[in-house]
């Protein structure tokens, strides 16, 4: 008899057990942008937003651009030389340096965090201005380089618009400029509210 009772107990616990996983479970999915920022993190937040008020750039295209680039691991160096998060070389950090007050830098000084994110995301507000707000022309020319999106446009071979970038004629290019929009509109939607974003 006695066993019986503690069996029952037993399930009774289970059956709790199980309501009280079921609830936990309803209540995530009800939350679903705790579950998206869950999937789609963004790290580096303070040097991501600081840098972005600096320079007048939506944070999440700077978050975008570093998760496309390195998945936000700070110390890659690319085939070509490109270095840090958002992927610099050396030519163009000091070119940024040249054209700003953002300080000199020494090579390695592009590994760190809040160095290569502030001129990186300098050089995203530039390309913006430079082809008068049109974004997707700026994107593209953050992997392609200036030059061949100044071409792309000259030849009207790329209008600049979302709805042609299968016309863009680099693959990677192509490729780049669709995952950045995707995580940007990602980015954007989950963590506007957090962050009190108005860009």
């Amino acid at each position: 008899m006695a066993r019986q009772g503690a069996f029952m107990i037993f399930l009774r616990k289970k059956r709790v057990f199980a309501l009280l996983l079921v609830c936990f479970v309803l209540v995530l999915f009800m939350n679903s942008d705790f579950i998206g920022r869950k999937l789609y993190p963004i790290y580096f937040e303070q040097e991501i937003r600081q840098s972005a008020a600096k320079h007048n750039i939506d944070p999440f295209l700077i978050a975008a651009i570093i998760k496309v680039e390195t998945n936000y691991k700070y110390h890659l160096e690319s085939r070509k030389g490109a270095l840090g998060l958002m992927q610099l070389m050396p030519d163009t950090a000091d070119w940024i340096v040249e054209s700003t007050n953002l300080g000199p830098h020494m090579q390695e000084d592009l590994l760190k965090v809040d160095v290569n994110i502030n001129l990186g995301s300098w050089y995203l507000s530039w390309l913006k201005k430079h082809y008068n707000g049109n974004l997707i022309y700026a994107i593209a020319a953050y992997n392609a380089g200036q030059g061949n999106v100044n071409k792309w446009k000259k030849n009207n071979v790329w209008d600049g618009s979302e709805a042609h970038i299968n016309q863009i004629p680099f693959g990677e290019t192509r490729h780049y400029v669709q995952r950045v929009l995707y995580y940007y509109e990602k980015y954007t939607k989950l963590y506007s509210e957090q962050w009190g974003n108005k860009n």
